[in-house]
Formats: structure tokens, C-alpha cells, sequence
């Protein structure tokens, strides 16, 4: 490891750290992590603008059909996701973390600029939509990457005993970007008029996002590097074959517990504001403002949740997200349906939330644990993005095609089975603490 991070005098016992090696790994923490956050935000102000720039992209006719082909658009964007997993968990197990990462933010910057800078319709015809098409395509192969890159090297470069409480920073800085989006959004709504932002005030967000990740990159150009030399010269490191053939049991169990919850995580996030509207009964602008809300008290349950999983183990706090998630999403959603103040819809959304908690908050984490360092990179990527693509992306399908065929409830019973499997997969978890990968790195 690098010797700025690595700085433990010899025979100094593992967990006991330098004051130096403290705040390089507290730095390289918040390096990594604001990178995520630019990531994050540069993938969802597509979702929270295409409102204003459907038009631009396809033909003028029908809203709704404009805004259905940003949408398949914007879903494509999942479909790159198991591609960049694979293809960045490939170079961060053979090139290093750090140089994934780069690579990483400098495509989401450019698929950034590319739609801010892009002609429309009128101006070059069907080439607008492809063009654009390609370079959400650019994005979701980077996010896809990004997940499985960020999460294995702070979950490498965390402070061993408080690991838990410093790799939940990535989902603080995942909810954190899809907040600073909407706020984006929100101010530029305020400064610009309507019609100014369907012209040209769309652009700006992701012009800001560009920018931002060009920062991000060199924020990330001075961090040190996790992976051993060592271990990335190993001819197994980064190997598909390698992955599957000794650590197929461990891709299995991951896969399981992050279909459950990612599930469970676009559930309440991305989908209840919807469902606040169409099933709650509540007012779009009064939605918004509960589910603002209420992501940010979920923005800020990671690290305390992290921080429990370092006092009762990973295994423990997986087990209690599976069997609260089967038990209580059916009473939590139908409960939803029967409230009329929105008090009392924050107040079950962030029941729900502190549900969600227990595995986002060391989702990242328990994924890198299951690896060992020459093939983590792509195992903890490469299975995220699997069960995020097929479960997590279709959340909001599964759940509209549910509720439009008259079968909302069969919904519920989706999540709350999906969960129950994630709860039968982590019974076959040992407690990492003691037996994960991580447990002899320093």
C-alpha cells in the first residue's frame, strides 16, 4: 500500500493508527466520496430536467410521448450498468482503484457536456436523439463502474473497527447528489422563467456538472492507491473466470441481498413520490417536499447505521434489514394509502428508511468483504450492477404496471418476498467481522 496511507510504525498491531495515517485516510475518504457524489448528481439532473428538454430531443407532438422517450432514455442508462461493473471492476483489480475512479468521473463528465453542449431536433434531426442515447449510454456505463470501484477502495482505505461508519459516506454522497440535483433544479426554476429554462436554462446543470467532476478527477488524481502492487500483477486479478470459479458461492449471496435491496432502496426513494400522488392521494408540490425531506433525514441515518454495524456486525444488521423489510413493508405501504396529513407520511417514509438503512448504509462494505483484492473490485461491481439493473430499475415498472391492473397490493407482496430472500441468503453469512477479507488488511 501506499506509504502515505500505509504509515503504522512496524510491529504496531492492526487497528492502531498514526495520527498522520488518520487524517490521510479520513482525506482520501472525502476524496473518494466527492467524486460520488459529482458521479450521482451528473446521472439524475437528467431525470429531474427532462421536463424542460424533452422537446429539444424529439419530435413536437404529444408531452407524454416526449417525456416516455427521455424515460427509455433514461432506463437505457441501467442497461450499461453489469457493463461497466465488469469492465471497471476489470481495470480497478488490474490498474489500480485510483486509476478506475479517474476514469470513471472523467466519463461521466463528458457524457455531462456532451448533452449540455448538444444541438437539438430542429437543428440536426434524428441525430439529436441518438446522439443523446450515446452519451447517457457513456454515463451509465461510468455509474455503473463507479459503484463497485468507490465502494472497494473506501471500504479498503476506511479505518479498520470503524469501517462501518466511514464507508456509508458512499451512500451519504449517492442520496446527497440526487438531493443537490432537485436543488439545482428548484433554484434554477426560481431565477429563470419557464420558458427560459425549456430554451436554454436545462443546459446548466449539466454544464455545472461537467465542471464539477472535472474537479472531482483531480481530487481523485492525488489519492493514494489501496491495491498492493502484488496483488494486480496476479494473473487471476480482474479474472470473470477466476470470480465465478472459486467465488461463485460469494457472487451468489451478493447477488441476493442487493436484489432485495436495491429493491427496497428504489422503493422509497425513487418510486414513493409517485406513489405519494397516485396512491396516497397527495398534491405533486406537497410530495415533493415530503420526499426532499425525507431523503435528507436518510442522507444523514447512513453513517449512524454504519456506525451500529461496527458495534453488532455486518451479518446482524443484513438480518434485521431482511426481516423488517418482509414484516413491515406491507403494513408501511398500505398504511401510506389510509393517512391525509403529510406529517404522517414522513413520518412512515422514514420508518421505512431506517428499515433501508441497515443495508445501504454497508451495502458497499459487505460486498468488498465477501472478496478477496484481486478480483473485489469486480465481484463487489459486477453484482451490484446485476441486481441493481433487474431489480432496482424496475422498481417503478413492476409497481405502475401493478397498480394500472388493478393488483397495487401484489406490489407489496413483491418487496416484502424479495427482502425474505435476502434474509434467508444472509443466514449463510459468517460474521465478517471476523471472517470477511478485510479482516487482515490494514
Amino acid at each position: 500500500m501506499n506509504a502515505s496511507i500505509d504509515s503504522r510504525p512496524p510491529g504496531s498491531p492492526a487497528g492502531h493508527y498514526t495520527a498522520h495515517e488518520k487524517r490521510s485516510r479520513i482525506l482520501a475518504i472525502v476524496g473518494a466520496s466527492s467524486g460520488n457524489l459529482v458521479e450521482w448528481f451528473d446521472f439524475y439532473v437528467y431525470a429531474f430536467t427532462s421536463i424542460y428538454f424533452a422537446h429539444a430531443f424529439f419530435p413536437k407532438g404529444d408531452p407524454t410521448v416526449q417525456l416516455l422517450n427521455t424515460a427509455g432514455v433514461f432506463a437505457a442508462g441501467f442497461l450499461m450498468r453489469p457493463i461497466g461493473g465488469w469492465l471497471f471492476g476489470r481495470i480497478a483489480d488490474k490498474r489500480g482503484r485510483k486509476t478506475a475512479m479517474m476514469i470513471s468521473v472523467l466519463m461521466m463528465c463528458g457524457g455531462s457536456l456532451a448533452i449540455a453542449a448538444m444541438p437539438t431536433y430542429e437543428q440536426i434531426g434524428v441525430f439529436a436523439p441518438a446522439l443523446l442515447l450515446m452519451a447517457r449510454l457513456f454515463q451509465g456505463l461510468s455509474v455503473g463502474g463507479e459503484y463497485g470501484t468507490s465502494a472497494t477502495y473506501m471500504s479498503e482505505i476506511a479505518l479498520k473497527g470503524q469501517r462501518g461508519f466511514y464507508a456509508s459516506f458512499q451512500y451519504v454522497t449517492l442520496i446527497g447528489g440526487q438531493l443537490l440535483a432537485v436543488l439545482v433544479v428548484a433554484v434554477l426554476e426560481q431565477l429563470l422563467s419557464e420558458q427560459q429554462m425549456h430554451d436554454w436554462g436545462w443546459r446548466i446543470p449539466f454544464a455545472a456538472g461537467a465542471l464539477t467532476a472535472v474537479v472531482a478527477f483531480y481530487l481523485r488524481r492525488s489519492l493514494a492507491e489501496t491495491a498492493k502492487t502484488g496483488q494486480l500483477q496476479r494473473k487471476e486479478s480482474g479474472s470473470l473466470a477466476e470470480l465465478f470459479k472459486k467465488h461463485g458461492r460469494a457472487f451468489l449471496v451478493v447477488l441476493g441481498f442487493t436484489a432485495g435491496g436495491s429493491l427496497a432502496f428504489y422503493t422509497y426513494t425513487t418510486y414513493m413520490q409517485k406513489y405519494l400522488v397516485l396512491s396516497v392521494g397527495l398534491d405533486k408540490k406537497t410530495a415533493s417536499t415530503v420526499m426532499t425531506a425525507a431523503l435528507f433525514v436518510y442522507m444523514c441515518m447512513q453513517p449512524l447505521f454504519g456506525a451500529l454495524s461496527d458495534r453488532i456486525g455486518r451479518r446482524t444488521s443484513m438480518l434485521w434489514f431482511g426481516a423488517l423489510g418482509m414484516l413491515c413493508t406491507w403494513p408501511i405501504l398500505s398504511a401510506l394509502k389510509t393517512v391525509g396529513s403529510p406529517y404522517a407520511a414522513f413520518g412512515l417514509i422514514i420508518a421505512a428508511m431506517a428499515i433501508v438503512s441497515l443495508y445501504t448504509s454497508i451495502g458497499g462494505l459487505i460486498k468488498a468483504e465477501m472478496f478477496p483484492p484481486e478480483v473485489r473490485a469486480l465481484g463487489v461491481g459486477l453484482s451490484y450492477a446485476i441486481g441493481n439493473a433487474i431489480f432496482g430499475g424496475s422498481a417503478e415498472v413492476v409497481a405502475l404496471s401493478l397498480k394500472s391492473g388493478g393488483h397495487e397490493s401484489l406490489f407489496y407482496v413483491y418487496v416484502s418476498v424479495m427482502c425474505g430472500i435476502a434474509l434467508l441468503v444472509c443466514l449463510t453469512m459468517p460474521d465478517l467481522r471476523k471472517h470477511g477479507y478485510l479482516n487482515d488488511e490494514h
